[in-house]
């Protein structure tokens, strides 16, 4: 069994995930049912699919639950990019969550891409 605290991916998608809900914080109090419900769903979808596939006994297992994390990544992506043209976020806290949001994505890739090679 893997141990998901010890993957540098889970540990940044977690750290990802702490800073959504911060900048979150700042958005209007209407969007509560609504975008910031959206993307803290999907930023703490990231860590924690991760961490479930990593209780997964195959490498095939866990690399579906890596690319639902992926997709989270992505769907995280667009809701950071709504919020910026929206006027919530200012664009270099959108800068930064995206930079941040595209290394997840690319060691998620990274680690996919080694599973299936094995």
């Amino acid at each position: 069994m893997r141990d998901f605290k010890r993957y540098q991916v889970w540990q940044k998608s977690h750290r990802l995930t702490l800073h959504i809900f911060e900048v979150t914080k700042c958005f209007p109090s209407d969007e509560k049912f609504r975008i910031i419900s959206q993307m803290q769903r999907a930023a703490y979808s990231i860590p924690s699919n991760f961490a479930e596939g990593c209780g997964r006994r195959s490498d095939k297992d866990f690399d579906r639950f890596i690319q639902i994390s992926l997709g989270s990544a992505h769907e995280l992506e667009y809701f950071v990019i709504l919020s910026t043209d929206l006027n919530f976020l200012d664009t270099a806290i959108s800068s930064t969550l995206i930079e941040e949001i595209n290394m997840v994505k690319k060691q998620l890739f990274s680690l996919s891409q080694k599973l299936k090679s094995l």
